[in-house]
């Protein structure tokens, strides 16, 4: 058996092998879970977390398969794992298994039958020399993509076919003559899939629009809607039903409302937010705080199995691109009745906490109510309000005690949250500005204020006790997991941290508090922007799970989303878990299961990515454009991110990133890759690029179909040699 080190330096012998493992899985009918395997082999409490830490690393090496849902099995054929692939341009993909875990290595043949986006059932075959999970396609079990963008090509040895602009989407799509219409050669064109790929058998497609000889500027998002297959347009039976609802709220839908009217509730927005879904209110109570988080009554107006409800559902979220957004609801209720707009009454169901002197949530409750936002104020002039600004508190001089009292509760909300140990990364943010021409103009960073963080504290505070009050009601409801970091990433975070200097507090179990303490420790460091992106990507994404699993980068046992019903389907759902409750309805009643929740929630997971990756597209295409024009450039540049091909660089001041191919970087050196330490290593110089390097960069060639901006380096120094 393995051993390990007490604190008296004595050896102890585990009470576990992986003999003993093996076998209780094997006598097992069904997966088991990690917890469940932790009780049948009765291991003392201390020793949880090495077991835990055993079984994955046995999963790692193949001996165990950890299934969709995070159970283990032994090998074989019964191991199905279902997900949704994640294709690469190069030709492999990877499959992203719908409860979290490790990803599998899908191989360029298992590729040949599957585009990006797919939802498949694998089966878990090995780990390759590197490593990684290998799985092999069992069956497709949905196809993600109808219709592609991509440009038509006519050739001698392959026929008729459209090259994808999006190079991962899959393969080049064949275009049999009778689909081919009016396309004439080198056009862009829209397709839309017949067939499916197979294993060495090409898609075929039918062209379905003609976009031109090139994509013309400004078009970018109605290439990125077709390309991720984003409904875009309402279909009319959804648009009659919002249209139904006028302009206006009825007397009648204020019957059983508080009326908070008379309260100066006010919203709080970017200068350029369209729709608003939370009004906030804040007055001194005592030595504490009363608060009211309005949200706007969205169950009220969509209600389930309705074609209302039924798009929603399908988009899962709204999409928000650079200057025009793709929203969940028709824009009558998302823009209009639903939103919360000053100087009109409007629907909503309200979360009033009472905190104490130092933020600790005292009481709470819920309840629907009728509101009249008073004004809609910018996160920028809140701010300055605060700040003590003469002209914006003599604009707004009814509502400077209410929002003063705001800013009062968020300095203790923030200690709090501190104490508790949430996570707190503060990312960079842009913002692109177009000239009239519809081109890039300039690329800006979006700074973040103490509004911005104000009401972030008061959203999470809401959201925490609408997931308290359900769960103790026992109300089925989309929980917002976010998992901690698995032992192999942790593995490699430490390796990362130790060659800094740095060490992540506890052993094997990590608390959110510890990653905190490190960003803590090197905010003031010249690296600190490295440290905090390879500790954010050593985390797992969040999701949207019926099962409490807690969130880890907000340090809460329990998280669910409340707060914006007009533009995410989740927090919609929660809405209507609350109604149910306020009802004098059972908990059994409720219209959801357990079941029902799994697989919405999946569903608004994957629509949560797609409009990510869409939005991210966009993003990159329009980047690309504007450093067209700086071709031969030259710049001072990061090391944000190091691959087995190359460097990612990020231009300093201007917010874009470039690829510095490993070819590039010497002419006559080869260049390994060290993954531990995030570093390339040149054989026979030993000269290092790590992350956090500072480079100096010329802007070799941009390729806008490819998302891709060459860089050469022209010279670079440590990070330790920096000023």
């Amino acid at each position: 058996m393995a051993k390990r080190k007490t604190l008296d330096l004595l050896e102890e012998e585990e009470p576990f092998d992986r003999d003993s493992i093996l076998v209780c899985v094997q006598k097992k009918a069904l997966p088991i879970s990690g917890e469940d395997l932790f009780q049948s082999l009765q291991i003392p409490e201390e020793w949880k977390s090495a077991m835990l830490s055993e079984i994955w690393e046995m999963a790692r090496e193949g001996l165990l398969v950890r299934d969709s849902k995070g159970d283990y099995l032994l090998p074989g054929p019964e191991a199905l794992i279902e997900g949704r692939v994640n294709a690469h341009r190069n030709g492999y993909g990877f499959l992203i298994p719908d409860q979290g875990g490790v990803n599998f290595l899908l191989e360029g043949g298992e590729m040949l039958a599957l585009m990006h986006g797919d939802r498949i059932a694998a089966r878990f075959v090995g780990v390759d020399e590197h490593g990684k999970h290998k799985a092999t396609l069992v069956r497709v079990l949905e196809r993600a993509v109808r219709k592609v963008v991509g440009k038509f090509v006519i050739s001698r040895q392959n026929g008729a076919f459209v090259a994808p602009i999006q190079k991962r989407t899959c393969r080049n799509i064949s275009i049999p003559p009778e689909h081919q219409g009016n396309a004439k050669p080198s056009q862009i064109v829209i397709v839309e899939i017949l067939k499916y790929p197979e294993k060495g058998i090409q898609p075929q497609g039918k062209i379905i629009e003609v976009l031109g000889n090139k994509i013309p500027a400004g078009s970018e998002i109605d290439v990125a809607i077709h390309s991720f297959d984003l409904p875009s347009i309402f279909p009319s039976e959804v648009e009659q039903e919002a249209e139904s609802f006028g302009e206006s709220v009825p007397l009648e839908a204020l019957v059983g409302r508080e009326d908070l009217r008379n309260l100066p509730l006010v919203t709080i927005d970017g200068e350029d937010a369209r729709d608003f879904d939370d009004a906030v209110y804040c007055e001194r109570e005592g030595n504490g705080w009363r608060l009211l988080v309005a949200i706007a009554d969205v169950s009220a107006y969509v209600l389930p199995k309705t074609p209302l409800d039924g798009e929603a559902q399908k988009r899962g979220n709204s999409v928000y691109f650079p200057d025009r957004a793709i929203p969940m609801l028709p824009e009558v209720l998302s823009n209009g009745l639903c939103s919360l707009n000053p100087k009109v009454d409007r629907l909503c169901m309200v979360c009033e906490l009472h905190f104490g002197q130092r933020g600790k949530v005292h009481k709470f409750r819920f309840f629907p109510a009728v509101m009249r936002s008073v004004a809609r104020l910018t996160y920028t002039v809140v701010a300055d309000i605060l700040s003590g600004k003469e002209e914006p508190r003599q604009e707004h001089e009814l509502l400077v005690p209410h929002l003063l009292n705001l800013g009062s509760l968020y300095k203790v909300l923030r200690k709090r949250r501190d104490v508790r140990g949430a996570i707190d990364f503060e990312t960079t943010e842009t913002k692109i500005i177009f000239g009239e021409d519809k081109r890039v103009k300039e690329i800006l960073p979006i700074v973040r204020n103490d509004a911005h963080r104000l009401i972030e504290e008061c959203m999470i505070a809401a959201n925490i006790a609408s997931a308290e009050f359900l769960t103790a009601r026992k109300i089925p409801l989309l929980y917002r997991v976010h998992e901690g970091p698995n032992p192999e990433k942790l593995q490699s975070l430490r390796k990362f941290l130790g060659e800094l200097g740095l060490d992540l507090g506890g052993e094997e179990n990590p608390q959110p508090k510890d990653f905190g303490k490190i960003l803590l420790q090197t905010q003031d460091r010249p690296d600190s922007h490295v440290i905090q992106t390879v500790l954010l990507r050593s985390l797992k994404q969040a999701t949207y799970r019926p099962q409490n699993k807690g969130h880890f980068g907000l340090a809460c046992e329990s998280y669910t989303h409340f707060t914006s019903p007009i533009r995410r389907y989740p927090d919609l759902l929660v809405h209507r878990a609350l109604r149910h409750a306020l009802s004098t309805k059972k908990p059994k009643e409720f219209e959801y299961t357990i079941g029902d929740l799994e697989q919405i929630g999946k569903q608004c997971s994957m629509t949560e990515r797609r409009a990510d990756m869409a939005v991210w597209d966009v993003i990159a295409w329009l980047k690309c454009e504007y450093m067209r024009s700086k071709i031969n450039e030259k710049f001072w540049g990061i090391v944000s991110g190091v691959t087995p091909f190359g460097l990612f660089v990020e231009l300093t001041g201007i917010y874009v990133e470039g690829l510095l191919h490993i070819s590039k970087l010497s002419e006559n050196d080869y260049f390994y890759f060290d993954p531990d330490h995030h570093q390339l290593v040149g054989e026979v110089s030993r000269k290092v690029f790590r992350l956090g390097d500072k480079v100096r960069v010329r802007v070799d060639a941009v390729d806008v179909g490819e998302r891709k901006i060459d860089l050469m380096l022209t010279s670079y120094k440590k990070e330790s040699d920096w000023e």
